[in-house]
């Protein structure tokens, strides 16, 4: 393992541009579970309130119930309310000193921000941003009262997130296009499955121009056996280990 982590070190610190794809298995150090669905606090079954929580933390149910939505949006904002960034997420921005770092992220905790990365795509959303859908006027995101209304228009609001059944929003995508137009030296894909197709087309793109390419991920995926390296490891274990090492490295060559 160690001699994996100074291979990885050693591209990393020669790299001008390096993604991050990061996943729930990010933040679960910080204490949030690596959850299935938006931010979720469910795993299996169906909520007290007789749905999937796919079905509650829908787009149509917001719009038809929306106090069931808000009744579990509530629930996920007071967990993510309640953590701060890890090693992981630190040792990410910290990269910054380094080198040209993005962050393509599905987490909607805001956590990557907080830590002090700079160019964070959430593709997701994020829950630390509302919205009147109705009037498109901004909302206090530190109200909670459920379900929150808007100030100017009494109409209930909504968290920036993508609820189920929702499209991922245009300007996310726009900014990831923009950035892979201008290309990666490295790629790392850290605590995720990559189930949807966007979170692993960077990686694949990399993987087919041999640009270096790196998972972190204590459970092995379908990009496992694909990527480069495969680290099977906690994120705020390894990504700490391996940004320091380059650093060392670069150090070293530049004295």
């Amino acid at each position: 393992m160690e001699a994996m982590l100074g291979k990885i070190a050693g591209e990393l610190g020669k790299a001008g541009r390096v993604l991050f794809i990061t996943g729930a298995g990010v933040s679960a150090d910080s204490g949030l579970p690596t959850y299935r669905g938006v931010g979720g606090l469910y795993n299996d079954g169906e909520t007290e309130d007789g749905l999937s929580i796919e079905d509650a933390l829908s787009g149509e149910c917001l719009a038809i119930r929306p106090e069931i939505t808000w009744k579990y949006l509530a629930q996920i904002e007071h967990n993510c309310h309640e953590v701060e960034p890890n090693a992981a997420h630190r040792a990410i921005a910290a990269l910054e000193q380094q080198c040209d770092v993005v962050v393509l992220t599905q987490n909607i905790d805001g956590l990557h921000v907080k830590a002090g990365s700079s160019r964070v795509i959430e593709i997701h959303g994020t829950l630390e941003e509302r919205y009147c859908a109705h009037c498109e006027m901004e909302a206090d995101a530190s109200d909670r009262t459920v379900p929150p209304r808007c100030a100017r228009c009494g109409e209930i609001v909504r968290p920036r997130v993508v609820l189920f059944g929702e499209m991922l929003p245009g300007a996310a995508l726009d900014g990831l296009y923009r950035e892979q137009r201008q290309g990666f030296d490295m790629v790392f894909v850290v605590g995720t499955t990559a189930v949807f197709p966007y979170i692993a087309d960077p990686v694949m793109r990399a993987v087919r121009a041999d640009i270096p390419t790196v998972e972190i991920n204590p459970a092995r995926t379908h990009l496992s056996d694909m990527v480069r390296y495969y680290v099977p490891e906690r994120a705020a274990l390894a990504l700490p280990k391996i940004v320091e090492l380059a650093r060392e490295l670069k150090s070293k060559r530049g004295a």
